[in-house]
């Protein structure tokens, strides 16, 4: 199966979501849908979607069981979407929430998961978002990854694999720089940067077996 394409990718998210932050509006009907996809808060990047690129995106969904229609009662004329992923991966509140905030906003940290799904699920502390992570890793197929961490950084981050493998380069070879100084010799980067290379082809290994599971 072909990885999800970005707007497929928001769609799904917005519609997790508002399951939890506006039960009160959910389903949500098109107009609501295309809001939520588009609002500046809580979303990386900031889109612009019109209806149709929505409802296409929501027909694409529909198709892979991820969402549904809900068809208007006697007498309503708005017809409403709704989210099936959970049902479809049998996936519980936590790995939703998790999963939901990669959707919306991209690469994580720990942190910065905790932080943004406590509308979705209060976590008690980043261990448990861990544990869900790890869970989401070995999901059959996986549904999340934990990058290599990049020169500079202190903290490593964690995407979901639905919208395909993130792009993630190593450190350049050529770079002039020196690591920590062992005995008084300067030890260059070269094992460094071969290990990031071994994990961002596991990456890619990853998610090939992820799209072998749906074909």
């Amino acid at each position: 199966m072909e990885s999800l394409k970005p707007v497929e990718v928001r769609v799904l998210g917005a519609l997790i979501e508002k399951e939890s932050t506006t039960p009160e509006y959910y389903p949500l009907s098109l107009n609501a849908l295309v809001n939520a996809c588009n609002q500046k808060s809580n979303r990386e990047p900031v889109v612009s979607y019109d209806e149709d690129t929505v409802l296409a995106a929501v027909e694409a969904l529909k198709a892979r069981r991820f969402a549904a229609e809900i068809i208007p009662s006697s007498g309503a004329r708005v017809h409403k979407f709704a989210q099936r992923i959970s049902e479809r991966l049998n996936l519980g509140r936590r790995e939703l929430a998790v999963l939901c905030m990669l959707l919306l906003r991209g690469p994580q940290t720990l942190g910065e998961l905790r932080d943004r799904t406590e509308r979705l699920y209060s976590f008690g502390d980043l261990d448990e978002v861990a544990s869900v992570l790890e869970r989401l890793a070995g999901w059959d197929p996986p549904l999340a990854v934990k990058l290599p961490r990049q020169p500079g950084t202190k903290e490593p981050r964690y995407a979901q694999l639905l919208g395909g493998t993130p792009d993630v380069q190593p450190a350049p070879a050529e770079a002039p720089v020196a690591a920590q100084t062992r005995g008084g010799r300067l030890v260059p980067l070269e094992a460094e940067i071969a290990e990031l290379r071994k994990e961002i082809e596991q990456l890619k290994q990853q998610f090939s077996d992820f799209r072998r599971q749906f074909e």
